[in-house]
């Protein structure tokens, strides 16, 4: 005959040795999820902007027109417009991401020409908030690098 106990509980020292032990590694993993964090929400933020200027050289074959982008450093915006008629197509905010940008080195103007050239090549450096730099560069040809 099997005998069972009705006794299973856990006395209150075993409790709370396992919440200290579960309190130090969530001190210990908050730091390393926040640094994380900030190294995602940077990435994404280069990565839209690359996608933005890659979207502006195919719309720029695709429509067969120069397209503008405009980066307003300010309002920490990049936008996309149409160079000839000034009409918005799309509005790329990056306040939100947690990076700022440096002056383009050609200035705050790109130009993409129906040929899907840039007038003129240019490098945008990239800051995160704990100031991890990332450039995108734009070649005469047009070709979108982040490095």
């Amino acid at each position: 005959m099997t005998v069972y106990s009705t006794e299973s509980g856990k006395s209150l020292a075993e409790l709370i040795v396992v919440l200290a032990i579960i309190g130090t590694m969530v001190g210990i993993a908050i730091p390393s999820y926040q640094g994380m964090t900030t190294r995602v929400q940077a990435r994404s933020g280069v990565a839209e902007i690359a996608s933005m200027l890659r979207m502006a050289r195919q719309l720029a074959m695709a429509r067969r027109e120069r397209l503008l982008v405009r980066f307003d450093l300010l309002e920490k915006t990049v936008t996309l417009r149409q160079a000839d008629t000034e009409g918005l197509l799309e509005v790329l905010r990056y306040s939100d991401k947690g990076i700022s940008l440096d002056e383009p080195t050609a200035g705050l103007d790109l130009f993409f020409h129906p040929s899907g050239r840039s007038a003129t090549a240019t490098s945008i450096i990239i800051h995160d908030r704990e100031d991890h730099r990332t450039t995108v560069s734009v070649s005469l040809t047009g070709r979108v690098v982040i490095s």
